[in-house]
């Protein structure tokens, strides 16, 4: 812990790069948290590409049955990083090692009266556990191609962030690691 300047002790922050750059959190004026409701779900998504093809799953959404990244909300007091390992190897069976993050991306569908905010990251699947059971409502994971879910169209994908996040980690786009600061 550190010292901040009124005398209040604030925890350390790392960067997630593991250094040892530590930071005091900023004090916070907890009269100002309170928020609506109806604030933007926090996601976390994988783009998982192995000779061609991505790590895909098959899972229900309000009764239809889709092709999306491994993906799922952020749990609370989850790191983001943790947050992505986690629904990788539920969803897929997959354990999943991040190299970048990808972009951060935001989908609003009014129809549901939601917004989320959706940090995708790419890296490489290391280790299969195919005897784990895969998550509630997810049926299978695919290693598809790019072609193979553009043939699907948007009546099989789960939303347009799956073509998306496809081809900026096609594009090249990454970002580094370290970007992410958690702060617990």
């Amino acid at each position: 812990m550190l010292p901040a300047t009124d005398g209040v002790v604030w925890p350390k922050v790392k960067a997630h790069s593991g250094s040892d750059d530590t930071a005091p959190c900023p004090p916070v004026d907890h009269q100002d948290l309170h928020m609506p409701t109806d604030l933007p779900r926090i996601a976390v998504a994988a783009v998982i590409e192995r000779d061609g093809r991505y790590l895909i799953v098959e899972e229900d959404d309000l009764g239809r049955t889709v092709l999306n990244q491994p993906s799922g909300h952020l749990e609370h007091g989850e790191s983001i990083i943790d947050g992505v390992l986690r629904e990788v190897l539920e969803e897929t069976g997959w354990e999943f090692a991040p190299e970048a993050l990808l972009g951060v991306y935001r989908l609003a569908l009014p129809a549901r009266n939601t917004t989320f905010v959706r940090l995708c990251f790419c890296g490489r699947a290391t280790q299969h556990h195919p005897e784990r059971p895969l998550d509630t409502g997810i049926h299978a994971a695919h290693w598809l191609s790019r072609q193979a879910l553009e043939a699907e169209g948007s009546r099989r994908l789960r939303s347009p962030l799956v073509l998306a996040s496809i081809a900026d980690y096609e594009s090249g786009r990454r970002f580094p690691l370290d970007l992410l600061r958690d702060f617990a």
